[in-house]
């Protein structure tokens, strides 16, 4: 048997993805192959000190294969390379640094972690073109996987109303573009529900859009199910994603997606989403107008996104990180050095 540790962030309220993802790939490996067990920080990944402690208590790791599942990738500092798997959901930290920061941030999160890994998986086709631009590590060891769709993610029908749309925002980051979103959506008849906790900015762009909005957070993973089932369009216009898994769990349920033309949100909606500017606020309003006004329109894009949340269910993905698995598990000195090729 392939003893698979998943490492993981200390959850914090509103960032629940990377722990969905896998843990639903955890529940469909282990078993007679593999056995995979999930380690979660002590620390919420917050200053160095806290990071380096996480970091050097993961090196005491017994399991044949280690695998950083993300957003924390200093756990990779002190593992040994030849079992340790690395995945990168995106590059969005390094736009918002410039100067020797942005240097020092790219060494510790992106450049020395990839050098500590046998192999890095990337959440999409985008991600591993920034990665790659950004460490120049060797392409052969990186692989897209992308994130898969929860079994629960199932249709759901429901009747498309005449007046006060339910339009669905998941999460608040700033790359979330919520002030935009609230401006394009003021005198529209609409009802926003934003899951996470507005800040201090976003929440004076609904109000000043004079916007009806139900702010939601801690929700369990059948409570986020239910307002998927309960909205009528997702709003889901960032200005950054390394992947956009809303889009997929919302067209799996059949509601009709608005996204932006921008980074991985063309490549995960497919032909299946209406695209807007995410930096012009008419092309997200006129959008989300069309698709509220046009039930042909609208229609089409449910029935295509039925179809192309196909590429994304769980058995093949996992069985892609069983691959890699059963690669570093089997043949560990046959490693390449896998510090080499990376800046």
């Amino acid at each position: 048997m392939i003893e698979v540790v998943h490492l993981q962030r200390r959850p914090l309220p509103g960032f629940h993805s990377i722990e969905r993802m896998f843990k639903d790939v955890r529940e469909h490996l282990d078993g007679r192959e593999f056995k995979v067990v999930v380690r979660i920080n002590c620390f919420t990944s917050r200053g160095l000190l806290p990071r380096v402690r996480d970091a050097w208590a993961a090196r005491k790791l017994t399991a044949s294969v280690k695998h950083v599942t993300g957003d924390v990738h200093y756990l990779a500092w002190w593992l040994d390379p030849r079992q340790t798997i690395l995945t990168v959901h995106d590059c969005v930290g390094l736009s918002r640094l410039q100067g020797w920061r942005r240097r020092l941030f790219k060494y510790l999160w992106y450049s020395l972690p990839v050098r500590r890994a046998r192999y890095v998986t990337v959440v999409s086709e985008f991600t591993r073109r920034e990665l790659l631009a950004e460490t120049g590590c060797d392409p052969a060891r990186v692989s897209v996987i992308h994130p898969h769709l929860s079994e629960e993610f199932q249709r759901v029908d429901r009747v498309f109303p005449a007046s006060r749309i339910r339009v669905l925002q998941m999460g608040t980051a700033p790359n979330k573009n919520i002030e935009r979103l609230a401006q394009a959506l003021a005198g529209l008849d609409v009802q926003l529900v934003v899951i996470g906790q507005l800040s201090i900015s976003q929440r004076a762009a609904v109000t000043a859009a004079g916007l009806a909005c139900e702010e939601k957070t801690g929700l369990s993973r059948e409570q986020i199910l239910d307002e998927y089932a309960n909205a009528d369009v997702l709003a889901f216009v960032s200005t950054y994603e390394g992947f956009g898994l809303p889009i997929i769990e919302a067209q799996a349920v059949g509601r009709v997606v608005v996204t932006s033309t921008v980074c991985s949100m063309p490549e995960v909606a497919g032909t299946a989403a209406c695209l807007v500017d995410p930096l012009d606020i008419a092309s997200i309003r006129t959008g989300i107008s069309r698709v509220i006004a046009d039930a042909d329109y609208r229609n089409d894009l449910i029935l295509a996104g039925f179809q192309n949340v196909k590429r994304f269910r769980l058995p093949a993905i996992a069985e892609q990180y069983a691959s890699l698995y059963r690669s570093v598990a089997v043949t560990p000195q046959d490693a390449n050095p896998a510090w080499q090729g990376a800046r």
